[in-house]
Order: structure tokens, then sequence, then C-alpha cells
């Protein structure tokens, strides 16, 4: 059955697995809200277990904003949950600062909670990773409505050398050199490209406590105004790198097409990405999906359901089996989902 909150609505999510039971994470606010679109100033982090990723029982919230003037002060958002080799589990997670009632201007940080069970969460209320003006676009740039660092991924770099952070972010140019890179000349574009301007931030880490922000791995004029919610995923021994982007947020060549989920083969899970090449995976009825492997390490689609048109369900999806694409090299849904 898919997994719901009575009362409120539910969308963004990630998923820890203790071996045992999967640990869901989920952002929810509530309907008496009114209208939908006031949710995103008023998230919180809910949490339930499952272990067949069906059947959920839920414990309720486990994390709230902070207080006035802290980076998370408005709403906490969309984040990932890892394990140290100290046996700490690590919640880092976007925190939302409005910058008034009435305002739509927000700056996203992302800030670390820990716990030892999963369930009790210890917030540090302060940021570990914001985005740095030399190569991500911030508010007061004013070409856009937001600071966008949001949705953290972090994963072990496959040397053993630490940790990376994948980001949320927005280019502060839309221009890239000959070779992709992103042009880090420091200038602020005006060649009304702004909205194409989504990339994957990134960060590293020795010892997951100290940060240090890096040039973003993918290059702008993508067709993304942003790649939200990326998650790197092993299907079938391929790497993939997995994001979302409606088709509201489409941009450049990509405008007026379908959004959704997007997924993008990678060589290397330490980049560089090339999103231009990014395939859709399913439409925007789901949207912000993760990809988990059941208990018979088959893999999974779970995302929330976004409905149609102006109707906002709020609600997240049965698991959709899914199966690695050999001839076209790339992840399909599976044959059985379809039917």
């Amino acid at each position: 059955m898919t997994f719901a909150r009575e009362d409120h609505w539910v969308w963004d999510f990630w998923i820890a697995d203790d071996g045992d039971r999967y640990h869901l994470f989920y952002l929810h606010a509530p309907t008496s809200l009114g209208d939908e679109r006031l949710r995103h100033r008023n998230a919180r982090i809910g949490h339930a277990v499952s272990r067949d990723l069906r059947e959920w029982v839920d414990l309720g919230t486990v994390l709230v904003p902070g207080g006035p003037g802290e980076f998370d002060a408005t709403a906490v958002w969309t984040g990932c949950v890892v394990q140290g080799g100290d046996g700490v589990w690590r919640m880092f997670y976007t925190g939302s600062h409005f910058l008034g009632e009435e305002s739509i201007a927000n700056i996203e940080s992302v800030g670390v909670a820990t716990s030892r069970d999963l369930h009790t969460w210890e917030p540090s209320r302060h940021p570990v990773a914001t985005a740095d003006p030399r190569w991500y676009e911030t508010l007061a740039d004013g070409t856009w409505r937001e600071e966008a660092w949001r949705d953290p991924w972090v994963f072990p770099d496959p040397d053993g050398d630490g940790w990376h952070m994948l980001v949320t972010a927005r280019a502060r140019s839309s221009h890239a050199g000959a070779d992709g890179v992103l042009d880090t000349d420091g200038l602020v574009d005006t060649d009304g490209l702004g909205d194409d301007r989504g990339v994957i931030g990134h960060a590293v880490s020795a010892d997951l406590e100290h940060w240090e922000v890096r040039p973003p791995l993918s290059a702008p004029g993508a067709g993304f105004t942003h790649l939200e919610v990326p998650q790197l995923v092993k299907v079938d021994g391929a790497d993939v790198l997995l994001f979302s982007c409606d088709a509201r947020a489409l941009a450049g060549p990509r405008s007026g097409g379908r959004g959704g989920v997007w997924q993008l083969p990678v060589e290397a899970v330490t980049g560089p990405f090339d999103p231009s090449q990014a395939r859709l995976l399913v439409d925007d009825g789901l949207y912000a999906g993760r990809i988990v492997h059941d208990r018979a390490g088959d893999p999974v689609l779970l995302a929330f359901e976004n409905g149609s048109g102006e109707e906002f369900v709020g609600r997240i999806s049965d698991p959709v089996p899914l199966r690695w694409d050999a001839e076209h090299g790339c992840v399909a849904v599976a044959a059985e989902s379809r039917a």
C-alpha cells in the first residue's frame, strides 16, 4: 500500500537501510494549511519503518525547524542518511530560511543531525555547507528567487578517500567552456539564459564533520532549471545518477517537454556528469524518485505521487519494479509494472 499520513501532505523522502528494516524519512505538512503551496514553508521531517517497502509503520515527526535567525528557521527539507565508521548515523538535510512571511526569497543550506537509533536526532543547528559564490548562484546575485543549495546526497569515496556530497544547485554563470566545464570567471551572465543554470553541486569531507565546497560536477545549459533530489545508485553493476525536474522547470532546449524523474548512467560516481544526456525514467505524475533494492536484491523505484493538473496528491507510491535495459544502456520500468 502507498505511504500516506492522515491530514498531511507527504512528498520528498529518503531511505536508510539498517539491514533489518527500511527507514523512511519524509517531508510532511498539514492539509489544514489549505493551499498545498504553503507546505514548503511548513515542512517537517517524519519517520516510518518497513521490512518490505510496502507496509509502513509511522513513528511520527523527528526533526523540526530551528529558532529565529538559524539557517533552518523556516522549514527542514530533503536530505539523506549515512552511517560513519564511528557507528553514528548522520542525517544531512536542507535548512530553509525565507526572508519574510510574504517574501519568496529563500536561502537554502545543508545541515546535519546525528542519531544512534535512527529515530532520535540531535541537530547541530549550523550549516555544514553553503553555496560558494565563486561557482554558484547566490541570492545576492539577484538572478533567481532563491539561493539553491539543497537535497544533499552523501556517499563514500570509492577509493576510500573520505566522502562526497552532491547538491541541487545553480551555476553563477550559464556559460561552459569548450571542455564542458563551468566558466569560473566570476561574472554573472546577462545573456537571458538564466533559467538554464541547474547543476550538480559538490562538496567533500574527510570526516563527515568538515566540508569543503568545490566546483559543480556538471555544466549549465543542459535544459534544467534545477536537478532536484540527486541520488547515485548502482543498478545491475552500472552507476546511475537519478534526479528530478518537472515540466515547469525545464529550460533551454527541453522547454515545453515532459518532466519527471530523470536518469543518467555515469562512468565515474565522482563526476564529471553530463545531464544533457539524461533520459526520462517516469513522467512527473511521480516525483523525487529514489531507487532502492528490495530484500531480493531487485531495484525498485519509490516516488511521491504528484497528481495531475492542479490536484496535488501528496503520498508515496508503492515500489515500481525496474530492470536494466542492456540494449539501450539505461534503467527501465519492468514490463510487469506497465501491464
